[in-house]
């Protein structure tokens, strides 16, 4: 007991004295990436990432997109084959690969389950809304917090090897200022920015990478894209196909998603019609009239706010209650496989998963029951 309080102290000593030591030191930062010159991988799909190699075969994870906005700012980690390769290099780096991550997303969790990795994971942003029951039994998987309020004391004497950030509009310089001056490695992971549900799942490929496991990761994405695929072909597309409205209510504003979007682009793969026409990159709001009007019109409802029955909808918006659409029951939500803390399975592996959502969505248009990841609302 006495060697281990002494062993933490001495963790967390070494922190300080780290911290001490870059007052007043450059970041580190601006890194010479003008080696990595070589395309190592070029995604298919995928529109916010990038993997590029030295002459050596060092290579260098790009992500171009890391965040929404125009606020864009490249982020990179090069991973060296040795101590000698990385030698004066200034920027994001790792040694070898990544052995003890924290994720900051659940889809970063699912990205190393698909590759048989669970293990990795070290640390997690919201641990009660894991799903991956691998890593929920994983005692020594801790929480490491959110936003600014992160544990850098626990990822320190938990020898992190790499944290894959989630950013939002723009690079938070609080966190990632101290990673650097702990000298813990980061990178940020832009996938949720991908409208592509092909785009999503091949960042499975950039997660690989850092953790050597490359090759299997391009088989994996290879057949997923196949089983996409043959869902998609296979797809009877009809003159009128199904109209669907999407969402409920967000603070008295109904929000619209991009014609180009995640969903609504799986939608059309399945054989149905986004109802609303929104031809701008982003979501918009409309009035409660205009979504009366809309849904008055709709085959399939999607998605209905945190709605597991038609009654639960029903009592949030009474004004829908005896819409066509409603009283027939084609109201279906992405809710099906739910922790009891609160996660949601849809937004964990259906990530690396697009294959399994097109085959829900096939069932939705045929008015079906028979779902992984969505339930139809009784």
């Amino acid at each position: 007991m006495y060697l281990c309080l002494m062993n933490t102290m001495t963790k967390i000593l070494l922190y300080i004295l780290t911290i001490c030591g870059c007052v007043g030191c450059v970041a580190r930062g601006g890194a010479d990436n003008s080696r990595f010159s070589l395309e190592s991988y070029t995604p298919k799909h995928a529109s916010g990432f990038a993997i590029y190699a030295d002459a050596e075969g060092n290579k260098l994870l790009s992500v171009t997109r890391p965040w929404q906005g125009e606020n864009v700012e490249e982020q990179t980690l090069a991973i060296f084959a040795n101590e000698q390769a990385a030698e004066g290099y200034t920027g994001e780096h790792i040694v070898g690969r990544a052995e003890r991550i924290v994720c900051m997303s659940s889809s970063h969790v699912a990205m190393l389950a698909e590759l048989g990795m669970s293990s990795a994971v070290a640390g997690v942003s919201g641990r009660q809304y894991i799903m991956n029951e691998a890593v929920r039994a994983n005692n020594k998987v801790f929480d490491v917090g959110y936003d600014n309020n992160l544990d850098f004391e626990a990822m320190l004497l938990n020898d992190v090897d790499l944290v894959v950030l989630y950013g939002i509009q723009s690079e938070n310089r609080a966190v990632t200022t101290k990673l650097r001056d702990m000298k813990i490695p980061y990178i940020y992971f832009g996938d949720y920015c991908e409208q592509s549900p092909l785009g999503k799942a091949e960042w499975i490929v950039a997660m690989a990478e850092v953790v050597g496991a490359r090759g299997e990761a391009e088989s994996l994405f290879a057949g997923i894209e196949e089983r996409y695929n043959a869902v998609r072909d296979s797809v009877v597309y009809h003159a009128v196909r199904p109209k669907v409205m999407f969402n409920l209510p967000y603070q008295d504003v109904w929000y619209m998603p991009s014609n180009s979007s995640y969903m609504v682009r799986l939608v059309h793969d399945a054989g149905g019609d986004y109802i609303f026409d929104n031809e701008s990159s982003s979501s918009v709001g409309i009035s409660l009239e205009e979504a009366v009007e809309l849904v008055s019109k709709t085959d399939i409802w999607l998605n209905p706010g945190q709605c597991t029955s038609l009654d639960e909808l029903r009592a949030t918006a009474p004004i829908f209650a005896s819409m066509a659409v409603v009283e027939r029951g084609d109201v279906y939500n992405n809710n099906r496989r739910r922790g009891e803390g609160g996660g949601s399975d849809f937004w964990e592996s259906a990530i690396v998963r697009p294959d399994v959502v097109l085959s829900d969505l096939v069932e939705i248009m045929q008015h079906g029951d028979t779902m992984y990841y969505h339930q139809r609302l009784k």
